[in-house]
C-alpha cells in the first residue's frame, strides 16, 4: 500500500502548528489544541495552503484571532516544515506559501508503485459485500442495468483500492411468475417452430432471443418434448430458458468487462428452505402477526410508513419475504457493510427492506441501498427509443455495438448514480476535446507518443533519484505533481462517499492540467536535464492516469 508524500508533509505541517501554538504558550496543556484543518485555496493568490487554526483558539488563547495568528507565525519553524512565507488574512486565517520541492518525491512513489499507485490502507481488513445488476433472467439488459453494472463494477474497484475485502454479488430473480411466463413464452414459440397453432402467454416475452431460442429446440429436438408430461416439460422450458437468458447476460456483462464472485438463485433460497426459516424467526421474534387470512411485517415499528405483506391470504409469498431471507443470509455470511445498488423504481421498497432487517435482529445500517437513475439516450439531438437494428427498445448490447465500452463506462460512471443521466451517443463517438473520454484518453496517449519520441532520439529514463527535479520549477508542473500526490486521498474519498465519478472528476482534471502543461512547454528540449526531468514527472503521471481509468474499466489506449 502507498505511503502518501501529500498525507506526510500535511502530518508534518499540523505537528509543527501544534508546537508553535506549545511555543507561544497559547494553550497550558498540548491536548487543548483543537483538530488542526488545512485546506488549498481557490484562489491562488491565497497561497498553497491555508489554515483557521488562530480562530479555533479563540476560547482557549482569549485573544482576537488576527493576534493569535501574529504569535503563531513569530513561533513557526518554518524551514522544518518547507514554508517560504506565511500571511495573516481576513480575521485571522494563516495563508502559507510553499518551498514545493516537497513534492518532488510524488513523482518517485508513483513510478516505483505503478500499477499500485493510489492504493490505500483505509479498509484494510474490512469486508463489504456489492450486490449490483440482478437483473431478471428473462431477456436482455437495458440501459439502466448498463449503469448499474458501470458504477457497480467501479466502485467494486475503487473499494477493493482503499484495501476492502470486496464480494461481487449478483442475485439471479429465478422464482415466481416472470420466470414461469419465460418457460410458458418459449414454449409457445417452440410449438409454432413446429407449424403448431400456439398462443403466446397474456404477460409472455415477445423478444426476439425467444424466437431464437425456441427454433434452436426444434431444430435439436423435434417434437420429442411435446411427449413429456405437462410438469416435466414445464420444468425443462424453465431450465432451458434460465441457463439461456443467463448466459446471455453474462456474455454482454464479460464484454462490458464486468465478472461477480457470486451468482446467488432465488430457487436456492426455497430450496435450502431460508425463506421459511426467514418467516418463522420474524414470527418466533413477534415481528410477524396474521391479520385478514395474510401474514403481516410489523414495518412500521422500524420506520416505514405502513406494515408490509409477507404471505398474502391465498398462501403466496409477497417479493419482500424472499428478499428479506435472501438478505438475512448475506448479513449471516458476516461482512462488515453490505451495498446494493437498485434501479430508480426501487426507491420506496428500501425502508422496508431495512425494517425487515432490523425486526430480523440486524443492525439496519450495516445495509446501504444505492439508487441508479435511469439513462436517456439522445442522437442528432433527438431522445432515441428504438434500437435502428431491431425497431425495439435500445439494449445494451446494442449500445455498446454502436459507441464502444470504454464510452459508456466512462458516461455512465461521469455523474453522481443518483443524478438522471442523458447520454450523448454522438459526442461519445467524436474525436474531439468536448468528448471527456477522448479527452482523457488522448492525454495519456498523447504521454505514450512523447516517450515514444524520446526513445527514437535515444533519451532513456533515469532512476528519478538522478534527475534534476528541481528544474521542474514552474507553477503548472507543481500543480501537476500535486495532483497526482492527490490520488491516494481521492481514491479514500471516493470510497468513502460510495461515489467512483470521483475518480472521473479527478482524472479529467488531472488530464486538463497535462494539456494546458503541454501547451505550454516543451517537453523535449536541447537541454538534457530539463528534458530528463519533464519525462520524470510525466512518467508519474501516466500512471496515475492509467490508474484512475482502469479503476472505471476504461482502457488506457497508448496511441489514438
Amino acid at each position: 500500500m502507498t505511503t502518501n508524500v501529500l498525507d506526510r508533509y500535511y502530518a508534518d505541517l499540523r505537528l509543527t502548528l501544534a508546537e508553535a501554538v506549545t511555543a507561544a504558550g497559547l494553550v497550558s496543556d498540548a491536548s487543548e489544541i483543537p483538530a488542526i484543518t488545512l485546506e488549498v485555496p481557490k484562489d491562488k493568490s491565497h497561497g498553497d495552503l491555508s489554515t483557521n487554526l488562530a480562530m479555533q483558539l479563540t476560547k482557549v488563547a482569549k485573544r482576537n484571532p488576527r493576534q493569535i495568528a501574529e504569535t503563531l507565525i513569530e513561533h513557526l519553524n518554518k524551514g522544518k516544515a518547507s514554508i517560504q512565507s506565511a500571511e495573516i488574512a481576513g480575521p485571522g486565517f494563516i495563508n502559507f506559501r510553499l518551498d514545493k520541492s516537497f513534492l518532488y518525491p510524488v513523482i518517485g512513489e508513483a513510478q516505483a508503485q505503478g500499477e499500485q499507485y493510489g492504493r490505500t490502507a483505509v479498509g484494510q481488513g474490512k469486508s463489504v459485500n456489492v450486490e449490483f445488476v440482478s437483473a431478471n433472467p428473462t431477456g436482455s439488459l437495458h440501459l439502466g442495468h448498463a449503469r448499474g453494472a458501470a458504477v457497480g463494477d467501479a466502485l467494486c474497484n475503487v473499494l477493493a483500492a482503499a484495501g476492502y475485502e470486496v464480494t461481487r454479488e449478483y442475485y439471479i430473480n429465478d422464482a415466481g411468475n416472470q420466470v414461469n411466463n419465460l418457460a410458458r413464452s418459449i414454449e409457445a414459440r417452440y410449438r409454432q417452430a413446429l407449424g403448431q397453432d400456439a398462443e403466446m402467454p397474456e404477460d409472455g416475452y415477445h423478444g426476439e432471443d425467444i424466437v431464437g431460442f425456441a427454433k434452436e429446440l426444434a431444430a435439436e429436438r423435434g417434437d420429442n418434448l411435446l411427449s413429456m408430461k405437462d410438469d416435466e416439460r414445464f420444468e425443462f422450458f424453465r431450465k432451458y430458458g434460465l441457463e439461456k437468458e443467463l448466459d446471455k447476460i453474462k456474455r454482454d456483462l464479460g464484454r462490458f468487462k464486468v465478472g461477480f464472485d457470486i451468482w446467488y438463485s432465488e430457487t436456492s433460497l426455497y430450496e435450502t428452505g431460508k425463506v421459511v426459516e426467514a418467516l418463522d424467526a420474524l414470527k418466533a421474534k413477534g415481528q410477524a402477526y396474521e391479520e385478514e387470512g395474510a401474514v403481516w411485517l410489523r414495518s412500521t415499528d422500524y420506520g416505514d410508513d405502513k406494515n408490509r405483506v409477507l404471505v398474502k391470504n391465498d398462501g403466496s409469498y409477497t417479493y419482500l419475504t424472499p428478499d428479506a431471507a435472501y438478505h438475512m443470509d448475506k448479513y449471516s455470511r458476516g461482512y462488515d457493510q453490505l451495498i446494493n445498488i437498485w434501479g430508480a423504481d426501487h426507491h420506496g421498497y428500501i425502508p422496508r427492506m431495512k425494517a425487515a432487517m432490523a425486526a430480523l435482529g440486524n443492525d439496519p445500517d450495516k445495509l446501504t441501498v444505492l439508487i441508479a437513475q435511469m439513462v436517456s439516450l439522445f442522437q442528432d439531438g433527438e431522445k432515441v427509443k428504438m434500437s435502428k437494428r431491431t425497431g425495439k427498445a435500445v439494449t445494451m448490447e446494442d449500445l455498446m455495438d454502436e459507441v464502444g465500452v470504454d464510452a459508456i463506462r466512462y458516461f455512465f460512471t461521469m455523474r453522481g448514480m443518483d443524478s438522471h443521466l442523458d447520454f450523448d451517443m454522438d459526442l461519445a463517438v467524436s474525436t474531439s476535446n468536448e468528448n471527456p473520454v477522448f479527452y482523457v484518453q488522448y492525454a495519456h496517449a498523447r504521454i505514450c507518443s512523447i516517450f515514444r519520441q524520446a526513445e527514437e532520439q535515444g533519451i532513456k529514463l533515469l532512476p528519478w533519484e538522478e534527475a534534476e527535479l528541481s528544474l521542474l520549477n514552474s507553477e503548472q508542473a507543481f500543480d501537476l505533481i500535486r495532483k497526482v500526490g492527490e490520488l491516494p486521498e481521492t481514491i479514500n474519498e471516493s470510497a468513502r462517499l460510495y461515489a467512483p465519478h470521483v475518480i472521473i472528476r479527478y482524472v479529467y482534471e488531472l488530464a486538463s492540467q497535462f494539456h494546458s502543461y503541454y501547451r505550454a512547454e516543451r517537453v523535449i528540449t536541447e537541454n538534457a536535464a530539463e528534458s530528463q526531468a519533464k519525462l520524470q514527472l510525466l512518467a508519474a503521471l501516466r500512471v496515475a492516469i492509467a490508474n484512475c481509468l482502469k479503476l472505471v474499466g476504461v482502457s488506457a489506449p497508448e496511441q489514438m
